[in-house]
């Protein structure tokens, strides 16, 4: 006799973390249009075009120190004595350089025709002549040619491309882009994020006191480094709040922010309890992909669409929520920005921490660089627990299986490198 008794459905495996962004990745085709913004204001954007140089920087010759242009082969020991019949200070040219005299020159002059080195100020003595009427110096070291002289272009030549499409742009991007002329760029749009937060336990700080707090509310923590990270990767983010733990109010929720934004943000509810609403929430609107990734803290995360909007869920707990973030949502949001880089490289580091007790799934531990030059380990790697975070300055990204001795070459990632 057959018995009636329903084996449980096995589970999936765990998805590997490069396999689970390979394809994020594959979802997120960048989005269209080209915003034109001054380069005053596009800090953190993505440029969406070739930066090409129209001219020559610097445009001429010129000098990096004040001091005196001078032809070498006038100097003949340190006594060596020249008429200074010019002065060229920036922003000014001067006259070819007769024999056996100098030019006056100040930082970001043009360097006179003839002349092939500059001393600078301190390595010379300034007097009068005799007579009163003419201005000497006495140049004292010997001065090799091409010295304290910045050749013409010599940081950007006229035709170079300086900086290419898909490049994040940084403080120093923008300033070399001033240098070559270019007061506004064009940059990808910013991708329009709608993020909120379920469960009926959170609770905004400012709205209870802590004394107040009701047994098991909990203050949200990451709607703040969420919205943060967001504004950081230039996104333009809409806070919706708190949703509560109810499937009419999530199905509301993700309706609203599927009509006007590129991505749909949410921590917690991505697991699969009688709570959790953001799984029948989003398939009753759209599509869903609910993965269990091997990596550690992590693990729950989703991917779907509600009509043209990307849909993401993050875990719960902070740190978990900000790891992911780091390593699925940054990289998404890039390359919806057209970004050429996307994934941050690691640098070798020795490991000053023993890790003894090896996990199956890639962990990321939070460490600090001590004054050794080492790494040393936050001593409480819970995913709950978000002192870590900030304690730390990056990450040692760890594989499967694998402990650390003291010692160990280990993967670090700081969060400056993830957070800009």
């Amino acid at each position: 006799m057959q018995s009636d008794t329903k084996l449980p459905t096995p589970r999936a495996p765990l998805k590997s973390l490069d396999a689970a962004l390979a394809e994020l990745l594959a979802h997120a085709t960048p989005l269209p249009g080209v915003e034109s913004v001054s380069t005053f204001d596009v800090d953190g954007r993505v440029l969406a075009q070739d930066l090409t140089a129209s001219l020559n920087v610097p445009a001429h010759d010129n000098s990096s120190m004040d001091g005196y242009a001078l032809r070498c082969a006038d100097w003949l020991d340190a006594d060596t004595q020249l008429l200074v019949n010019q002065r060229i200070p920036a922003g000014s040219s001067g006259v070819a350089l007769a024999a056996n005299s100098a030019a006056r020159i100040f930082t970001g002059a043009p360097i006179p025709q003839g002349a092939d080195a500059v001393v600078m100020q301190e390595e010379c003595t300034a007097f009068e002549a005799a007579s009163g009427s003419m201005p000497m110096v006495c140049i004292q070291v010997q001065p090799k040619p091409g010295q304290w002289i910045r050749r013409r272009g010599e940081d950007v030549a006229s035709g170079d491309v300086v900086l290419g499409r898909g490049a994040r742009l940084t403080p120093a991007s923008l300033g070399l882009a001033a240098s070559i002329g270019f007061a506004s760029l064009s940059v990808a749009p910013k991708v329009r994020v709608a993020l909120f937060s379920t469960g009926d336990e959170l609770v905004m700080p400012g709205d209870v006191a802590p004394g107040d707090m009701k047994p098991g509310a909990i203050y949200n923590s990451n709607r703040f480094f969420l919205r943060a990270l967001l504004l950081r990767l230039g996104c333009s983010v809409t806070d919706m709040g708190i949703v509560p733990d109810r499937l009419d109010a999530t199905i509301t929720a993700l309706q609203t922010a599927s009509k006007a934004h590129d991505l749909i943000l949410t921590s917690g509810g991505v697991s699969v309890g009688e709570e959790d609403h953001i799984k029948p929430a989003v398939q009753a609107l759209g599509e869903l992909n609910l993965w269990q990734i091997a990596i550690k803290p992590g693990k729950p995360f989703a991917y779907g669409k509600i009509s043209a909007a990307h849909f993401i869920g993050l875990p719960g707990n902070p740190v978990s929520s900000f790891v992911t973030f780091l390593w699925l949502v940054r990289p998404f949001i890039l390359k919806l920005q057209g970004a050429s880089s996307v994934v941050p490289e690691s640098i070798a580091h020795h490991a000053h921490f023993e890790w003894p007790r090896a996990d199956k799934r890639r962990e990321f531990l939070r460490v600090k660089q001590n004054a050794a030059g080492g790494l040393e380990l936050f001593n409480n790697q819970s995913s709950g627990v978000l002192t870590s975070a900030v304690w730390g300055d990056g990450l040692v990204d760890n594989p499967p299986s694998q402990t650390i001795a003291h010692g160990d070459v280990v993967r670090y990632i700081p969060f400056a490198s993830l957070m800009s």
